[in-house]
């Protein structure tokens, strides 16, 4: 009896420091798990896509990097991108491109844009070398150099989009020396995706207005976001609005 409750006291002890030791393990709080939880729901959705065939013509898009101010648009902000893309490339509505696109940082879009159309001649401009992976229509981009870019490009494309990196000035007004540097002389069309704060500057730099659609990204961001064009859109991409203060 003696050595059976030795034994019982042994075990009970090895129970109790079990449990301390689980009370020492750090703990989540439950928001903090609702964003741990996000965040590898995030990394894993470029993988299921892949294999979903959701890239389309070998184009994937791959995994945000923060580190890189890398946002990318939700679904619904990426198809009314290209659509209106689409619609300005070939404005004769025949299908077949009438004039390339420039994509400057954005590769939500381009992705996008080779799944619905692959013929449509596209170029992303990044500075993510892992998008080497789209062959020739990748160029490395990097806004500090705004025009180190191959002299076959100057004045080559009818359709600019860009998302600056960065909500600052300088940044802006390097990325819209590319613009310049980029976009044909006449009838060329900007849209601009950057941050409400930017407005001013915007029209100041590039001579676009806001519209009234709104886009949005996967992961929200704390900034209030638009989208801004160098042409009125009308009845599309809900117009230019105006009387944004």
């Amino acid at each position: 009896m003696a050595a059976s409750g030795m034994e019982e006291e042994r075990v009970s002890g090895e129970v109790r420091r079990e449990e301390e030791e689980d009370d020492d393990v750090p703990q989540l709080s439950a928001a903090a798990m609702d964003a741990l939880r996000e965040f590898l729901a995030e990394q894993q959705r470029p993988e299921e896509q892949a294999e979903e065939g959701g890239g389309g013509g070998g184009v994937e898009l791959l995994a945000e990097d923060w580190r890189m101010s890398q946002f990318w648009y939700d679904d619904r902000t990426a198809r009314a991108l290209v659509e209106e893309v689409l619609r300005l490339v070939s404005p004769s509505g025949s299908g077949s491109a009438a004039g390339a696109v420039a994509c400057i940082a954005c590769p939500t879009l381009y992705a996008y844009l080779k799944k619905t159309d692959p013929g449509v001649p596209a170029q992303l401009l990044e500075y993510d070398e892992r998008f080497g992976q789209y062959g020739g229509d990748f160029t490395f981009y990097d806004y500090n150099r705004p025009e180190e870019l191959p002299v076959a490009m100057e004045h080559a494309y009818r359709v600019v989009v860009a998302d600056p990196p960065y909500l600052s000035k300088e940044c802006l007004e390097k990325v819209a020396k590319t613009v310049s540097f980029l976009a044909q002389p006449e009838g060329s069309f900007l849209l601009l995706l950057t941050g409400e704060v930017q407005k001013d500057r915007a029209l100041e730099l590039l001579n676009v207005h806001p519209c009234g659609f709104r886009p949005q990204h996967s992961n929200k961001l704390g900034n209030e976001f638009r989208l801004f064009t160098n042409y009125d859109p009308e009845d599309r991409l809900d117009g230019w609005d105006l009387g944004t203060k």
